[in-house]
């Protein structure tokens, strides 16, 4: 029989405990892991050096990231305002022509075209009297910025005294 075999068994093979080794499948919970490996075997120096180099890694990455995404936006905001144009353009070559119709359907209706070009132009003239006091009002509302205040009064204390240092 060979020193592998404990009372005939092989713990390999039947699961069997031999005394001192760890059951299969429980952890090691004297094997230090890896990381407490090289924690110990490397100087306190070259850890923070690894920290730093892997903070510094991290940071470049999500700024690249953060341009990538900024870079996609833009793009897929230059589209969405180029339809907006495009749309803009369409409803007012739209309303140029409606209203031209409105003209002729007036002029023929009254047989005096001068007047029924003079009635569409005061109806334009009302609806943009109308659009823009609604827009003045809107403007009126804004308030500013109020996200950036919020945000600025919440600067811990110590980066506004090394504000007023500088």
């Amino acid at each position: 029989m060979s020193g592998a075999h404990v009372g005939g068994i092989d713990p390999r093979s039947s699961g069997a405990h031999v005394a001192g080794a760890p059951a299969m499948g429980a952890p090691a919970v004297d094997m230090p892991t890896p990381s407490e490996q090289k924690a110990a075997t490397t100087s306190l120096g070259d850890l923070v050096a690894e920290v730093t180099r892997d903070m510094s890694t991290l940071m470049r990455q999500e700024v690249e990231l953060a341009k990538a995404e900024a870079t996609q936006s833009a793009k897929r905001a230059g589209k969405g305002a180029g339809f907006y144009g495009g749309a803009g353009v369409a409803g007012w070559l739209t309303l140029l022509f409606l209203s031209i119709a409105l003209w002729w359907g007036l002029g023929d209706a009254m047989e005096n075209y001068t007047w029924s070009a003079i009635i569409v132009a005061v109806i334009w003239g009302i609806v943009a009297a109308v659009l823009y006091f609604m827009g003045k009002k809107e403007f009126d509302r804004v308030q500013g910025l109020p996200r950036t205040v919020d945000t600025l009064k919440q600067i811990p204390d110590t980066l506004k005294r090394n504000e007023e240092n500088r």
